[in-house]
């Protein structure tokens, strides 16, 4: 894939950073060359060897010691009364339900009527580990 050509640079006319406008020149329908302005002046350029393109250097402002730590949300075993893994938990691609309440929930909706799913010989709860489909 090719590189787009650079479109920032510093105007040997005014000075100032500014956009590299590329206008088509045309003869009739076929196109005959380009114009190259300043888009802050309106500088022309007689070929891209005149311009000053801007360095794509990025000045270094933070390093790791900014990067902000993973906060802990839920404290060790909060989640494992969720109905997302309760044995009654129903999903469909309309809706989710609980088979004892009968009604609509969340995943992430709790009761005390919690039973957690069976689980396989394997240690996964139901084939693929999913909630079963309402049907």
């Amino acid at each position: 894939m090719m590189s787009p050509k650079p479109v920032e640079i510093i105007c040997t006319a005014c000075g100032r950073e500014a956009l590299l406008v590329r206008e088509p020149v045309y003869d009739g329908l076929r196109k005959t060359g380009e114009v190259l302005k300043c888009s802050a002046c309106g500088h022309v350029y007689a070929d891209e060897g005149e311009i000053h393109f801007k360095t794509g250097e990025v000045p270094k402002v933070f390093d790791e010691s900014d990067r902000e730590h993973r906060p802990e949300v839920f404290e060790a075993g909060e989640t494992e009364r969720l109905c997302r893994h309760c044995a009654h938990y129903v999903v469909n691609p309309f809706m989710q339900w609980c088979g004892v309440h009968h009604r609509e929930v969340e995943a992430t909706d709790t009761c005390d009527d919690f039973e957690p799913r069976p689980e396989d010989g394997d240690g996964d709860q139901l084939p693929g580990g999913k909630a079963p489909l309402l049907s």
